[in-house]
């Protein structure tokens, strides 16, 4: 049987994962310091707030936060980007970018297209500026994920401040806490082309329907949730032990009626549980 840690012992290692991760920091502040100045693409999550929060620490006024604004990323998570950046007093701008036709009917590399789109258009922003390179919070844990459009960044010539100081997730959300940024416990989101299958056109009602359906979601309980966009059946995901609580809320909170009048006909609940990318695995529906 496999001891259980004391308390002295789990303190102690708490301690040595916090200056580990404090000496990680230190290196990604002198990285940051070598750009001289740099656009910091800026989502408003947990990575992006770390590295801006970081940007400005070494960069000062060099330091400037970029987001995107298009159909298919959330209006509240550009709202908390907004907000975000005025609390850290950093300068922010809202580089507005119309739906790519590339997408429209959203390619199972869409992951790799959209990020070169998105970063080539911040690269305009930062010449502009006088700025010569961008910055993003991929970090160490993603390499070890499917994400194609991490091979976008490399050919785009994007700065990865975190893979250089060796910094992964749980160091950033310890760090993030550390400095009592409001993001360090934070569920991790993705634009909501992952919201909809493959090779099947996305229409911005359809992107409207899953924005409403989660927003509905969250705002009763429910912040790290899916709804995967199957024509008019809404497939809802959120991690294995929410699950009881879910069932419990539909009652309470009348999920069925609520996302039915989205334009709904069928709400489903995937008993697997969230996963990652998980329409990137199912076919479009003929």
């Amino acid at each position: 049987m496999q001891r259980r840690q004391t308390y002295a012992e789990k303190q102690k290692q708490t301690h040595s994962t916090m200056t580990n991760a404090t000496s990680k920091y230190q290196r990604l502040l002198a990285v940051l310091a070598e750009t001289k100045g740099a656009v910091v693409a800026f989502s408003g999550g947990v990575d992006s707030t770390l590295l801006l929060h970081a940007a400005k620490q070494a960069l000062e006024n060099r330091a400037v936060a970029a987001t995107i604004s298009t159909p298919y990323v959330p209006r509240w998570e550009l709202n908390e980007a907004k907000q975000s950046a005025e609390r850290m007093q950093v300068r922010h701008v809202i580089v507005e970018m119309p739906f790519p036709d590339e997408l429209r009917m959203n390619p199972p590399e869409h992951c790799y297209t959209c990020k070169k789109l998105l970063f080539g258009r911040l690269l305009e922003t930062a010449g502009e500026r006088g700025l010569y390179q961008v910055l993003d919070g991929t970090n160490v844990d993603d390499l070890g994920d499917y994400r194609p459009g991490i091979r976008a960044l490399r050919e785009l010539g994007i700065t990865s401040p975190f893979l250089e100081a060796d910094l992964n997730k749980q160091d950033i959300r310890e760090l993030s806490k550390q400095f009592e940024l409001p993001t360090w416990d934070k569920p991790s989101f993705a634009c909501l082309l992952s919201r909809m299958p493959v090779d099947a056109e996305v229409t911005d009602q359809a992107l409207r329907q899953v924005e409403s359906a989660e927003i509905f979601l969250m705002g009763i309980g429910f912040p790290a949730v899916r709804v995967r966009h199957h024509g008019d059946v809404a497939r809802i995901e959120i991690p294995q032990e929410s699950i009881p609580d879910f069932i419990a809320a539909c009652t309470k909170y009348n999920i069925n009626d609520e996302l039915k009048k989205l334009g709904y006909r069928h709400v489903t609940l995937d008993l697997g549980g969230y996963s990652m990318g998980s329409l990137n695995r199912i076919p479009a529906e003929q």
